[in-house]
């Protein structure tokens, strides 16, 4: 794997910007949409659109941890980038008349506890622990469910929306990899107190048991759209894939774990499964009056196009 000159990089981030006011959202295209389709898609979207804040919540956890003031830059430029993604999928809600008002559509339980756990906890991880993690779920969920959007959906100014994002998710997800490149330059023993302090702490479980009936509840709402889950398994595979590339990446114990959970996730007949289909109907089962707040930062989301 090269080398990434982040200097480099965060030019390109700068000049790549967009914005929501330089989409026509009253285009025509959006009577392209099925009613069967409407249907299946306004929860779908509502969880997309959160997952982005999960990714958002996690790149503003990592500018506070990256070791030089560029990687710092580029994190808050792609906590922006995710924020963004989310008020262009919920001004796509708007366009396809799925939103009441002013409403701003629920994350199901499982998205809203693992933004709940990230917005407590993360800003005491560590970079080796967010820098493993968050690629594995822009992987696994952001690109799948992209993916899945542009090859189903026909709307032209949809497409034009999932080209931007998926455009911005590329550049997320090569420093992902360039940054876990890095981080195993570090000596072996100090991988191995990064990982032990982050296993310790009595938080970490709660953050496990948040994110593994996470992977398996939107694998199963990938299914009810009527998607094979054969997608889901080829974009967490890339995590492995490009991984693999560095004997530095190789080295981070959280990504031989996080690589090893992925396996499991992928074949459906590992006894993993019945540990998180059981913590889907767990989760599933939990009052949403006993969930916290959305945070405050989410009042941010807005559908309107501002530069």
């Amino acid at each position: 794997m090269a080398t990434m000159d982040f200097d480099d990089m965060l030019g390109k981030i700068k000049d790549r910007q967009w914005a929501l006011a330089d989409i026509d959202w009253d285009a025509p295209g959006a009577e392209t949409l099925t009613p069967e389709q409407h249907a299946r898609l306004k929860p779908f979207m509502a969880d997309l659109m959160w997952i982005e804040n999960v990714g958002a919540r996690g790149f503003a956890a990592m500018a506070r941890k990256a070791p030089t003031e560029t990687l710092r830059e580029i994190y808050r430029w792609f906590h922006a980038e995710e924020q963004r993604h989310a008020n262009a999928e919920l001004a796509l809600m708007r366009r396809w008349g799925m939103l009441d008002g002013d409403e701003i559509p629920q994350p199901n339980v499982n998205v809203k506890l693992v933004i709940d756990f990230l917005d407590k906890y993360s800003d005491d991880m560590s970079l080796s622990f967010l820098g493993t993690v968050i690629p594995m779920l822009e992987v696994a969920l952001d690109g799948a469910l992209v993916k899945f959007i542009m090859d189903e959906i026909d709307d032209p100014v949809c497409q034009e929306t999932f080209r931007r994002i998926n455009a911005d998710e590329s550049r997320h997800l090569a420093v992902d990899f360039a940054v876990m490149d890095v981080l195993g330059h570090a000596e072996l023993r100090k991988l191995l107190i990064d990982l032990v302090g982050g296993w310790v702490k009595p938080t970490f479980l709660i953050g496990v048991l948040s994110y593994v009936p996470l992977l398996n509840k939107m694998r199963d709402n990938i299914v009810a759209m009527g998607v094979d889950e054969q997608k889901l398994y080829t974009a967490m595979e890339r995590y492995r894939k490009v991984g693999e590339r560095s004997e530095f990446v190789r080295r981070l114990p959280m990504y031989q774990i996080v690589k090893l959970q992925a396996n499991w996730v992928v074949d459906r007949g590992h006894p993993y499964h019945l540990l998180a289909d059981a913590l889907v109907k767990i989760t599933g089962a939990i009052p949403r009056q006993l969930l916290r707040k959305d945070p405050t930062w989410s009042k941010e989301l807005t559908y309107t196009p501002a530069a």
